[in-house]
């Protein structure tokens, strides 16, 4: 068997396999077979006995931790078998700390480190205490505009309309029983939530052809309970447009990706992103939009699992507490619910929900006309060569349709007449030589 989360392989024993000891206690526990060769072949030890009485005492005396130390022999060689168990506890070796990973050993430091820590203690980001926080730094005007929305949407007392910020913060949970400030508080509410969180933000890209070619740039700052609102404001002003269509004599002009199913995702992305780490980005392209954010699904969660019926497990309790009572978002787990049934509603894809770099992103495509979905259709290679094309150039004549072909015209102005009989172009302008060729947009209400 090779080497993996759970198991390491040693040719000889030494003092520093300590560390591995530690980063299998504050993983998955594991074991460690010394006297074995990278592969899993017993290569034998030759000091086994002094050995089986100094690895437990010295993961006693070292690491404050009970190991199980087991004697094998295959083929006339001795082998030791160390087994290890997790611990609730964070495990040190002189004053490091080290975590298995896959079937490496990694030292935690800096924000890792932080994180892990709480998790061990029981304690959450948001559940950290802020010990110089004064009601001075909440923005009384935040509160009151929370305790609008939550009475508005019945999800708390009139009465909490009559209470002092402190005593409303209490009741959030937002204080614990010294009055001492919690850091939720301070994202939810504070009037400078980057001096407590220095990832607490929102970036926004607008891009060209790829993801290097960066055009402008926005940051969303402030607290994060206006944050959702903040972003859609700039998407709507700044980075997306509104087309025009005409139902009867009705003008609209819908913008160009379903406006809840969006705000939906970037919600989501605010109240479960893990605040250790960077922040939450935003990038635009011609074609699509995609939303990152850094926090890895739960463990009892997949993607699959996500597009499902599924409870809400929120990685910031505290938080999602308050934008439900805001209205903001259910507790039902249906956020994703909500978004695939706008993209289908609008007629674009369903968002592409992937799990990367630690995080999750969620991208929003534009329109139905991708390679893939093409192909669905039972349409040709040139068929498909030219609705792609009229993506990326705007229209298509007969003549484009031949020298992207290489076709003579007969050929081509049957496959064009194939693809406007589709509902996947339209002709626009003059017959004959003269016409051009665009995308139909057929989007669904």
């Amino acid at each position: 068997m090779a080497e993996n989360q759970n198991i390491e392989y040693k040719g000889s024993w030494r003092d520093e396999y300590l560390k591995w000891i530690s980063g299998f206690a504050n993983a998955q526990g594991g074991k460690i077979f010394i006297g074995m060769d990278d592969n899993g072949e017993v290569s034998g030890v030759e000091d086994y006995k002094k050995l089986m009485d100094e690895i437990p005492n010295k993961a006693v005396n070292h690491l404050g931790l009970v190991v199980d130390v087991d004697l094998h022999k295959k083929e006339n060689k001795h082998y030791i078998e160390i087994s290890i168990p997790v611990s609730t506890v964070p495990i040190s070796y002189h004053g490091a700390y080290h975590y298995r990973s896959g079937s490496t050993k990694q030292e935690l430091k800096g924000a890792a480190l932080h994180k892990f820590l709480l998790q061990r203690i029981g304690v959450s980001w948001e559940q950290q205490i802020v010990p110089t926080a004064t009601v001075d730094d909440i923005d009384e005007d935040v509160v009151k505009r929370f305790l609008q929305k939550a009475i508005s949407n019945n999800r708390i007392s009139e009465h909490a309309a009559s209470s002092d910020t402190l005593t409303l913060l209490k009741n959030l949970e937002l204080l614990n029983d010294k009055g001492e400030f919690l850091l939720a508080a301070l994202l939810l509410f504070g009037k400078r939530p980057k001096k407590y969180a220095p990832a607490a933000y929102f970036k926004i890209g607008r891009f060209g052809r790829s993801h290097s070619d960066l055009l402008f740039q926005d940051i969303v700052e402030g607290n994060i309970l206006d944050m959702a609102d903040s972003v859609m404001e700039i998407l709507n002003r700044k980075y997306l447009i509104r087309p025009i269509s005409y139902q009867g004599l009705l003008r609209k002009e819908p913008l160009e990706y379903p406006e809840q199913a969006l705000k939906e995702a970037i919600l989501n992305a605010i109240i479960h992103k893990d605040y250790h780490s960077t922040t939450i980005f935003l990038r635009i392209y011609d074609s699509q939009l995609e939303i990152w954010n850094p926090g890895k699904l739960p463990d009892s969660l997949t993607i699959d699992q996500l597009k499902r019926k599924h409870n809400s497990i929120p990685r910031n309790r505290l938080i999602a507490d308050v934008f439900f009572m805001a209205g903001y978002i259910e507790a039902w787990g249906r956020g994703i619910d909500i978004m695939l049934e706008g993209c289908r509603e609008y007629g674009i894809p369903e968002p592409l929900i992937v799990e990367e770099q630690d995080g999750v992103s969620v991208s929003f495509l534009k329109d139905i006309y991708t390679e893939e979905y093409l192909q669905t259709l039972q349409l040709n290679k040139r068929q498909i060569r030219a609705v792609l094309y009229v993506k990326e150039h705007g229209q298509i004549t007969n003549a484009d349709y031949q020298r992207i072909n290489e076709l003579k015209q007969t050929v081509s102005s049957q496959e064009l007449q194939a693809l406007t009989k589709l509902n996947i172009l339209e002709s626009q302008g003059s017959k004959g030589r003269g016409s051009k060729y665009v995308l139909k947009k057929v989007i669904v209400r």
